[in-house]
């Protein structure tokens, strides 16, 4: 962990709704540089969505996200290109092209996006590979590849660009536990090795409290709690101590909304 200093990532008062759904009502986070920053919660709390809005996918509908001292949503079509090109994305789905070897996929930002000759790019796709544990999978296909390897793969082409954030959308969803302890090992090491900034969304507790430096738990559109790993591990609060450790009832009640089960019963 690096010490404080100005956030790379400041979000003040974020409001954004779907139609009638509000997903962010006054929200505020920072997302400090060199930190693995995690931000958790129940499916459906807008976690995705606040990654979108980070990247300038979507707009809100007020409030103030800062990158790197830039106000994302004020930025013109060619700055925030220029933004995003820093800014990594591990898709929950990996979303590699399917049509192209995992060494092409790796390469496609690099052809894309810079001007380097191929013999650079052949250098800089292997040491991406080895980095992740697959170079010897580069002449593969996608669909020859396993849930974790894609996953890795996708990860290798995420820091193709040297960003200065990695964004992880769901990173250990369906994973079997080998491939699960080899990503959170590699967002811990690569975070360090490379000097990056990442932000963890996920609702993978265990996994995500062991390589998170900071915690944000976002509930109901707001942030309910925040803290080191270890402090949200303790936590009293009772939102934060039934999310952390899974209870099925507490604040986010089992039961959904309903006439008491006796006056249902006789109504009939």
């Amino acid at each position: 962990m690096t010490s404080v200093s100005k956030p790379l990532v400041k979000v003040r008062n974020l409001h954004f709704s779907r139609g009638d759904k509000v997903i962010f009502e006054g929200v505020d986070l920072d997302i400090q540089r060199g930190w693995i920053t995690a931000i958790m919660g129940p499916s459906g709390t807008g976690k995705t969505t606040l990654l979108k809005l980070i990247g300038g996918q979507l707009r809100p509908d007020s409030g103030t996200i800062e990158v790197d001292g830039m106000d994302v949503h004020r930025l013109g079509t060619r700055d925030l290109y220029q933004l995003r090109k820093r800014m990594g994305m591990l898709f929950q789905s990996g979303a590699l092209l399917t049509d192209i070897s995992v060494f092409d996929n790796v390469a496609y930002p690099l052809r894309e996006h810079t001007g380097l000759p191929e013999t650079m790019i052949h250098k800089l796709v292997l040491l991406k590979l080895e980095a992740v544990g697959l170079r010897g999978a580069r002449d593969l296909m996608p669909g020859a590849l396993s849930g974790g390897m894609a996953r890795r793969v996708a990860l290798a082409r995420a820091m193709a660009l040297d960003p200065m954030m990695i964004m992880y959308d769901e990173p250990f969803t369906g994973q079997d536990p080998i491939s699960l302890g080899v990503l959170v090992k590699l967002i811990g090491s690569l975070n360090d090795a490379s000097r990056l900034t990442s932000i963890v969304v996920s609702h993978d507790v265990g996994e995500t409290a062991q390589i998170a430096d900071y915690i944000y738990v976002i509930s109901r559109g707001k942030v309910v709690d925040q803290g080191m790993p270890e402090q949200m591990m303790t936590s009293d609060a009772p939102w934060t101590r039934q999310f952390m450790k899974g209870l099925p009832d507490g604040p986010a009640p089992f039961h959904y909304p309903a006439a008491e089960l006796e006056k249902d019963l006789m109504g009939h």
